[in-house]
């Protein structure tokens, strides 16, 4: 049995990350049409998704919330923090031949970390964009970013509109600091881990003791 696994959401101060695995017949993929994700319209993807999960043998989601990111990346960088995380995935997939999108600049030891972590040993492709090359991981990817982008949306619902959660988005940035602002403190749904908040807690919580 081939899957393939991937994951959306690696770089946004605000919201989870969520990593997905799907375990399907390749052709039958290839016919729906799949393909990366962030090559697709929403509405593209929230279709796909639905089909995929029709026809796939298995499919795991992992959503990993902003206070256990930031934990873990206590003992660990954000790209051992995937290698648990997709093993942990693998294992409850239990397929044979695993296609996984590179998230280390080597191939190979991202492999090998991940297969460090499992309870049995299945052939693991690791490949950089491996969303474009292998429809399994494609079906993982739009998996993932729909889930998100579901949970994202229930964030917004409740927080308010603050961009796309990136830390280069002028959008989050401002959101940020007028919270603080207002709240004294970061909003819900925080990597608190990330420079970009550490940044504010920083420059804010120098402010306030300035005006003593």
């Amino acid at each position: 049995m081939s899957c393939g696994v991937d994951e959306a959401g690696r770089g946004p101060v605000i919201g989870p990350m969520v990593i997905a695995g799907v375990c399907a017949n390749r052709n039958k993929l290839i016919e729906l049409g799949v393909r990366d994700s962030k090559k697709l319209s929403p509405k593209r993807r929230e279709f796909l998704a639905g089909e995929i999960r029709k026809i796939a043998d298995k499919v795991v989601v992992r959503v990993v919330e902003p206070e256990e990111i930031d934990a873990m990346r206590e003992e660990m960088t954000i790209n051992e923090l995937e290698v648990r995380i997709f093993a942990e995935v693998i294992e409850k997939l239990k397929g044979d031949e695993i296609f996984v999108d590179a998230a280390d600049v080597n191939e190979e030891r991202f492999a090998s970390d991940i297969l460090s972590f499992l309870s049995y040993t299945p052939k693991i492709i690791s490949k950089h964009k491996a969303d474009d090359i292998y429809p399994e991981v494609s079906a993982a990817s739009i998996v993932a970013k729909v889930e998100r982008d579901r949970i994202i949306g229930k964030i917004a619902g409740e927080i308010g509109d603050f961009g796309s959660g990136y830390p280069a988005d002028e959008r989050t940035k401002e959101f940020l600091k007028e919270y603080y602002e207002e709240h004294g403190e970061l909003p819900p749904h925080v990597r608190r881990s990330w420079k970009s908040a550490k940044r504010i807690l920083k420059e804010k919580g120098q402010k306030r003791l300035d005006m003593f």
